[in-house]
């Protein structure tokens, strides 16, 4: 399965990267590398993570990294992944 990064993502993506950036630029590198890693063993197992608490679609999961919460649609139709954003909680 292809990955896509929608530009929610990204764009939330490099504001926490430019904040744990202040502190330490390795550590938002390696914070980058490690998510990275973690994004990309997703086809795998699509279906491993708990389906999203913010959507209601069985294809919507919510992926759990160091307290960041990134959902993710499985689009089975298309054979892709497409990582939808990055937030720390949404109280709902």
């Amino acid at each position: 399965m292809q990955i896509i990064y929608n530009p929610t993502f990204r764009k939330h993506f490099n504001n926490i990267w430019d904040y744990i950036a202040k502190d330490s630029s390795y550590s938002a590198n390696k914070f980058r590398q490690q998510l990275q890693l973690k994004i990309e063993s997703i086809p795998i197992f699509p279906y491993k993570f708990r389906k999203s608490f913010y959507y209601d679609n069985e294809n919507i999961r919510d992926y759990i990294f160091k307290g960041y919460t990134i959902p993710y649609f499985i689009d089975t139709d298309n054979n892709q992944i497409i990582i939808l954003d990055i937030f720390k909680w949404i109280d709902k």
